[in-house]
C-alpha cells in the first residue's frame, strides 16, 4: 500500500462516546468497585492545596491540571516505579494524538510498556471517557508490539471528580463510580492503590 492510499489516522479527541465503544468492540462498561484504606493528607499536600487557592482552578481544562498534578503527585508517593509524562504523543495502528498524562516505567526517556493514561476534562466526562477508552486501547496495541499483554488503566477527571478504568487483556472495560475530593483521604487511598496496580503490571 502506498503512502497516498494509507488511511489517515484518527485523533483521540475526534471520537464520540458511541464511536469509542465501537472502536473497542464493546457495548457496555462493567462496574468496578475499587476499595482502599483512606490515606491521611500530608502536611506538604495540605500546604500545596492551600497555595493553589491563589490560582484559577475552574475556568479551563489547563486550569484543572494544576489540581490534577497535585493530587496525582500525592497519589504516586511511595510508588517509585512509575513516571508521568504530560502531553506525550501516542499512536497505534489507526489512531494517534497527545495524551494529557501517560504513565510508564521510571526512566529518563519515554518507552513502553505503557500502563495508564489520565484524561483531564473541564466537566465533560462522557467525552473524557471516549478519549480515555481509545487511548487505553492505543496503549494496549503499543504494548503488544513489544510482546507485552497486560491490563491498561485509565482515569478521567476534572480535578474534583475522578473515575477509574481498566481495560483487560481480553478486551472488556471496567469503570468505577465517581470519587470526589470532598473525601480527599479516601480518594488518595484509592489513587495510591490504583497506581500500585499499574506498577505491579510492570513486573
Amino acid at each position: 500500500m502506498t503512502q497516498s492510499t494509507q488511511q489517515r489516522k484518527k485523533s483521540f479527541s475526534s471520537f464520540s462516546y458511541k464511536e469509542a465503544f465501537k472502536q473497542l468492540g464493546i457495548t457496555t462498561l462493567n462496574r468496578w468497585k475499587l476499595t482502599a484504606e483512606p490515606v491521611p493528607i500530608s502536611d506538604f499536600f495540605r500546604q500545596r492545596l492551600e497555595r493553589l487557592r491563589r490560582f484559577d482552578l475552574e475556568s479551563l481544562e489547563v486550569s484543572k491540571t494544576l489540581l490534577i498534578d497535585a493530587i496525582c503527585e500525592e497519589g504516586l508517593e511511595g510508588v517509585e516505579r512509575l513516571k508521568v509524562w504530560k502531553g506525550a504523543y501516542l499512536e497505534a495502528e489507526t489512531v494517534c494524538g497527545n495524551v494529557d498524562y501517560l504513565i510508564a516505567e521510571q526512566r529518563a526517556y519515554l518507552e513502553g510498556p505503557f500502563v495508564c493514561v489520565v484524561e483531564a476534562k473541564k466537566d465533560d466526562f462522557e467525552q473524557g471517557t471516549a478519549q480515555c477508552l481509545v487511548e487505553m486501547q492505543a496503549c494496549q496495541w503499543a504494548n503488544q508490539q513489544l510482546g507485552k499483554a497486560i491490563d491498561i488503566y485509565g482515569i478521567v477527571t476534572n480535578g474534583e471528580g475522578w473515575k477509574f478504568y481498566r481495560l483487560a487483556v481480553a478486551g472488556e472495560v471496567h469503570e468505577t463510580l465517581l470519587h470526589g475530593i470532598a473525601d480527599m483521604p479516601q480518594l488518595l487511598g484509592i489513587l495510591k492503590a490504583f497506581f500500585q496496580r499499574c506498577a505491579d503490571n510492570l513486573a
